[in-house]
């Protein structure tokens, strides 16, 4: 690795390189340290250098230059993932693309984007022509496009449209390959899973085209509920209802709502669950008819809201919104990501709760799998030891619910625990160095690991180094 012969080369070409130690470091990082077991093992992890481009072309000038001269490179966005995706494990260059950030076009049902558009703005642009984003993340406000296609799985949107990767959430992905000299792939049909949610291990996302749905004021709600038993078959059952066009459907085990939602907190009891709802105006009718079967408070309505103060969005209080709340309030407070499956979910979650409450507090994303309804957890756990989360884990697992750990940094255990072999045969072809975003994909370093503890990248930048 030739850091300084590369980062001479970028300069004489007219790429913007970024040197300070400071702001470096502060490019190198996304909220791994959402997981204490992350924070301890990725706090000293920095670049070298950041190259940020300002279109593809340039982004093929630092891949070939990177290329010659053996320095790894992992791409970021604005860093909101956190799984580590966007932490640069052995140094070399942070490749930052939230200059690329165009909006190219926007037809009926689709729109082509560049990488570092931020969602907010993508569904702004959108939103001028009766349409929106079909799905975001809860950090709809500050993460990026290409950030939720390489590193995301689902959001706001998919108890109606699915996952991200389900067919038809993607349309098409230009991608670039770091080779000698690096080559521009269009990206369609069953290949979109050789790239999508790949952590920019295999090749370099530069534009997108997504479809879009016809645009709504969604109404924002808080539904309060006596029990969280009562809370989570109401969730199931709403999202049931195909009559009904919902956007979000969040059902939160008390005490979450009383004790890290500070503007709910309120106008609820410790005791109360809540689930946080958007419906489509024209469900409106509908909602209210189903609702009134069930033993619901509706507390707060974004379209006849006597609140002193506004709670703002409401999905902000969903997805891992519902973790960063948690954790302002109570800095021990960690999280997992749970498949609760399509078969009896709700049995299953409500088991979950039974054994584990309050040591984990259920929060529960409703989602489509299939066309049928799931329901997959973002627990918030109590954290105490590594051995004990490791114990919480296998009992979810030991019950049949999947586990997709937050704590680990390689796509297989953030994942399925088995090698995508799609994207570990199309790293091979696009990327025949490993020098993208490097230690993130154990069939790349590692093709008959067992899966029995946690992978340890022999490559991980020592902290000697970076300290």
């Amino acid at each position: 690795m030739n850091i300084q012969a590369a980062i001479d080369t970028l300069e004489a070409k007219g790429i913007e390189v970024d040197l300070n130690p400071a702001s470096v470091k502060s490019k190198s990082r996304d909220f791994f340290w959402y997981s204490p077991v992350l924070k301890d093992r990725l706090d000293h992890v920095t670049a070298d250098f950041v190259a940020t481009p300002k279109d593809e072309g340039e982004v093929i000038t630092i891949l070939a230059t990177c290329f010659a001269h053996d320095v790894p490179v992992t791409t970021r966005g604005t860093g909101t993932g956190n799984y580590g995706q966007a932490m640069p494990l052995a140094g070399g260059c942070v490749l930052h693309l939230h200059k690329m950030d165009a909006v190219k076009d926007i037809q009926p049902g689709r729109v082509v984007v560049e990488p570092g558009c931020l969602l907010k703005d993508l569904d702004a642009a959108a939103n001028e022509t009766g349409q929106e984003i079909r799905m975001f993340s809860s950090t709809w406000a500050t993460a990026t496009i290409g950030g939720f296609i390489a590193g995301g799985s689902g959001g706001v949107g998919s108890v109606h449209w699915g996952a991200l990767r389900d067919v038809g959430n993607i349309i098409r992905l230009r991608v670039v390959t770091m080779e000698e000299s690096p080559r521009v792939m269009e990206i369609t049909g069953e290949d979109l899973h050789r790239v999508s949610h790949a952590y920019g291990t295999n090749g370099i996302i530069t534009e997108i085209e997504i479809p879009l749905a016809p645009a709504y004021d969604w109404v924002g709600l808080f539904v309060a509920f006596d029990t969280f038993d009562e809370a989570l078959h109401y969730s199931y059952d709403l999202a049931s209802c195909d009559g009904l066009l919902l956007k979000l459907v969040t059902a939160f085990e008390n005490p979450i709502a009383k004790a890290y939602f500070q503007r709910v907190a309120p106008h609820v009891e410790e005791s109360d669950a809540l689930v946080a709802l958007m419906v489509a105006p024209h469900s409106m009718p509908g909602w209210e008819t189903f609702t009134n079967a069930y033993n619901a408070r509706v507390i707060y309505r974004s379209d006849d809201n006597d609140w002193p103060k506004t709670p703002g969005h409401v999905f902000e209080y969903g997805w891992n919104h519902t973790t960063l709340r948690a954790l302002k309030v109570d800095p021990s407070i960690t999280y997992l990501q749970i498949a609760y499956g399509t078969d009896d979910p709700v049995a299953l979650a409500l088991k979950m709760r039974d054994k584990l409450s309050p040591e984990c507090l259920q929060h529960i994303e409703v989602m489509r799998m299939g066309g049928k309804v799931s329901m997959a957890g973002l627990t918030l756990v109590k954290f105490s030891t590594e051995a004990r989360l490791d114990e919480i884990v296998a009992a979810h697992e030991a019950e049949g619910a999947m586990n997709f750990n937050p704590h680990r940094y390689t796509l297989e255990e953030g994942g399925r625990q088995a090698v995508d072999e799609r994207q570990l045969e199309f790293k091979r072809e696009a990327d025949p160095k490993g020098l993208l975003n490097p230690g993130k994909m154990i069939g790349w370093h590692d093709p008959d690991w067992g899966y029995d503890k946690m992978y340890a990248w022999t490559g991980l930048q020592p902290k000697a180094a970076a300290e």
